[in-house]
């Protein structure tokens, strides 16, 4: 018999018995892969002592704040100056007009509008509304009221006192008058 050619070949040959060998016996069953199980974290401890703070921080509680509206209230005050026209005593003619200012100074803290007035508290009205407005003005400065009047018909001597009212219907301030003479 001849020996073929392949098995002269002494490495070559057992690598062809051991391919032959492991190709014949019987195949073992594969392990299934199992993968690992999470190992719990363990805590570190610090290995080294911690080092002192260099100060030591204070808290000082803030005081609380409240919120307390403020109220502003104004106040009233009419101070009479000067007679500007008709100085008392002055004479008139029966049923003659009469041009009355008086300079007066808003010396309180509200600002004077078209809801205060000026109304008549004595006397005699001379023919004209028993409320007439009050000039405005703002506080601190000065103002003149203005009223025309009517002089009576009959001879005498009159007079008519007015006094300013603030929007609530008070009255504050100075009085402010005209006395005259009709002849």
């Amino acid at each position: 018999m001849k020996i073929p050619r392949l098995f002269l070949r002494p490495k070559l040959t057992l690598l062809l018995l051991l391919f032959l060998a492991s190709a014949c016996s019987p195949q073992s069953t594969p392990t299934p892969f199992r993968p690992p199980t999470a190992i719990p974290p363990t805590q570190l401890l610090p290995t080294t002592t911690p080092v002192p703070a260099l100060f030591t921080p204070t808290f000082t509680p803030t005081p609380t704040l409240t919120f307390t509206p403020t109220v502003f209230i104004c106040t009233n005050v009419l101070s009479f100056l000067d007679d500007v026209t008709v100085e008392d005593g002055t004479t008139f003619a029966p049923g003659a007009s009469i041009d009355k200012q008086w300079l007066v100074q808003n010396d309180g803290t509200c600002d004077w509008d078209a809801t205060y007035k000026l109304k008549w508290v004595g006397g005699i009205p001379f023919g004209v509304s028993e409320e007439q407005p009050l000039y405005p003005a703002r506080a601190g400065t000065q103002a003149t009221l203005r009223i025309v009047f009517t002089a009576p018909t009959e001879p005498g001597t009159y007079q008519s006192t007015w006094q300013a009212v603030d929007p609530d219907g008070n009255f504050f301030g100075d009085t402010v008058f005209m006395e005259i003479v009709v002849q």
